[in-house]
C-alpha cells in the first residue's frame, strides 16, 4: 500500500514539473561586475547540484548566490563570471546554459552514489576508479603498469587527501585507439594495478569492482570514492610536513536553528574555483537537503552558509552526526584545494609519455599531490600540482634540473602555494539569514 501512496506521490510531482517547467533567466543589466542567472523550478532531489554542476562545468565562477527551496519551489539566483573576470558576453553559452538549466529529464541530474569503484568500459575508452594508499611515486608506478599493458591515458584527475589516494582514469588501446573490452585483459589490468595500490600492511586496501553504467562525472566521482573511502577521518601523526596542514584550515560550524527546525552550517575558507560544487556535492551525497542558502566571496575569502535537513526532514540531532558533518565538509574543500608547485606539461602525445613523466618526478624526490590530465586533437595538457618528499615546498634548482630533462618549453611553473595568503580568522558566530526568519525578506545580492 505504502509503494502504491509512493508511485502515486511520484507521479504528481511529475505532473507539476511539466505544468511548470524550469525558468532560467540570464540578465547581464542589472549588475556591472557580473552575469546573474535566475533558476525558478518547481523543486525535485537533485536540483541544486545539478545547476551548480553545470555553471561549474563551463568554468564559470560564482561570485554570490541565493539558494532557497522551501514550499517546493526551488529559486536561485547566481552572480557568475567567466574565468577572466568578464561577464559571459558569448550568446552561444548563454543559450547553451539556458537549454541545460532548463531541461526537465531526470536523467539529467547526476547520478546517486553507488560507493563502487572499478573499470567501466565504454566505446571511446575504459574508466579506471582507484583508490589506495598515498605514498610518493605511486602515480608513477601505475602509469608505468597502463603503459606496459599497452594502454594509453587520455584524461584522468588525481586527488590526494589525508593519506589517501583517488584516481578516475580514461584510457584507450594504444594499438586499435578504442575501449578496452576483453575480460582477460581487464583482470590482468585490475590484478596489477591492485598490487600497486596495496600498500604494505595497509588496512584500507585497493578497491576495484566494476562500476555501474551512468557514472559520468569525474570530479563527483573522486569526491564519493574519497568519501567512501573514508579520508575525512583524521589520521593520527600525518601531514606534519604537508603544506595544506600549514596552511589556515577551513572554517566550519554545524549549529542548530531551532526557530524553523534546520541545521544551520556556516563555512569560511580560502576561495577557489569549483569550491561551490565541492560543498554542494558532499551535501547531496550525505543526504541532506539545502533549503536555505548564502554564498559569497570577498577578495580571497569565501563564505558559505546553508539551512539544511536530512532528506527525511529531520535536522541533525546528535554530536556525533555534526561532528561527522564538519569533518565531510572540511574534507570536500580541502581535497582539490591546490597545494604545492603548481607544473603545467604541454606537448605532443604519444604512448608512454604519462609514465615518462612521472618517472623524471619520482627520481627528483617530487610528490604529486593532484593532476588533471587531458588529450585533444593529439596534444596533451597536464596540470601536476607538486611537493617535495616530506611534503614542502619543492626546491627551485630541483625544478630546473627536471625541465632540462623534459626539455625546453614543455613545462611551465605556474604557481607557487608559498605566496598563498590565509583566510581572516572568525571571532563570532553569525548568520546572514538570522534577520530572514524574523523579517522574512533577503538581502539584495
Amino acid at each position: 500500500m505504502f509503494e502504491k501512496f509512493e508511485d502515486m506521490d511520484d507521479e504528481f510531482a511529475k505532473l507539476l514539473r511539466r505544468v511548470n517547467p524550469p525558468r532560467v533567466k540570464i540578465d547581464n543589466d542589472s549588475r556591472e561586475d557580473a552575469t546573474v542567472i535566475q533558476v525558478d523550478s518547481v523543486n525535485k532531489n537533485g536540483i541544486l547540484l545539478h545547476v551548480v554542476q553545470v555553471l561549474t562545468d563551463l568554468n564559470l565562477v560564482i561570485k554570490k548566490a541565493y539558494i532557497s527551496s522551501d514550499g517546493g519551489w526551488f529559486m536561485d539566483v547566481f552572480n557568475v563570471i567567466d574565468r577572466d573576470g568578464e561577464k559571459i558576453k558569448d550568446q552561444k553559452l548563454m543559450n547553451y546554459i539556458q537549454k541545460r538549466l532548463e531541461s526537465d529529464d531526470d536523467d539529467d541530474l547526476v547520478p546517486p552514489l553507488k560507493g563502487v569503484v572499478g573499470l567501466m568500459p565504454s566505446e571511446e575508452h575504459t574508466c579506471i576508479e582507484l583508490t589506495g594508499t598515498d605514498r610518493p611515486g605511486l602515480l608513477s608506478e601505475v602509469c608505468a603498469v597502463l603503459a606496459d599493458l599497452h594502454c594509453n591515458i587520455v584524461n584522468a584527475e588525481i586527488w590526494t587527501h589525508n593519506t589517501r589516494a583517488a584516481a578516475v582514469v580514461h584510457v584507450k588501446d594504444d594499438i586499435t585507439g578504442s575501449a578496452i573490452e576483453d575480460p582477460n585483459r581487464l583482470s590482468l589490468i585490475k590484478g596489477l594495478l591492485r598490487s600497486v595500490l596495496k600498500g604494505n600492511n595497509d588496512l584500507n586496501t585497493a578497491k576495484m569492482m566494476l562500476s555501474p553504467p551512468g557514472v559520468t562525472h569525474r570530479e563527483r566521482r573522486l569526491h564519493q570514492i574519497m568519501f567512501a573511502d573514508r579520508d575525512y577521518e583524521k589520521v593520527k601523526g600525518s601531514g606534519s610536513g604537508d603544506i595544506r596542514a600549514k596552511s589556515s584550515r577551513p572554517h566550519v560550524i554545524v549549529a542548530d536553528c531551532i526557530e524553523k527546525d534546520y541545521t544551520v552550517i556556516t563555512m569560511r575558507s580560502n576561495d577557489r574555483p569549483k569550491l561551490l560544487f565541492d560543498t554542494v556535492c558532499t551535501l547531496t551525497d550525505m543526504q541532506y537537503v539545502v533549503y536555505h542558502g548564502v554564498v559569497y566571496t570577498g577578495r580571497m575569502e569565501a563564505y558559505q552558509e546553508y539551512y539544511i535537513r536530512h532528506v527525511d526532514g529531520v535536522p541533525i540531532s546528535s554530536e556525533a552526526e555534526r561532528e561527522r558533518v564538519m569533518q565531510c565538509l572540511e574534507a570536500a574543500i580541502q581535497r582539490r584545494g591546490s597545494e604545492g608547485l603548481e607544473l603545467e606539461l604541454c606537448a605532443e602525445d604519444r604512448v608512454g609519455l604519462l609514465s615518462d613523466i612521472t618517472r623524471v618526478f619520482r627520481e627528483n624526490s617530487l610528490c604529486i599531490k593532484r593532476a588533471e590530465i587531458s588529450t585533444k586533437s593529439g596534444k596533451v595538457r597536464d596540470t601536476f600540482y607538486v611537493t617535495d618528499v616530506t611534503g614542502g615546498p619543492v626546491d627551485p634548482k630541483t625544478v630546473d634540473s627536471i625541465c632540462r630533462q623534459i626539455g625546453d618549453g614543455v613545462l611551465h611553473v605556474k604557481w607557487n602555494s608559498s605566496s598563498s595568503p590565509k583566510p581572516e580568522q572568525e571571532g563570532t558566530i553569525s548568520f546572514i539569514f538570522g534577520s530572514f526568519f524574523k523579517a522574512r525578506a533577503f538581502p539584495q545580492l
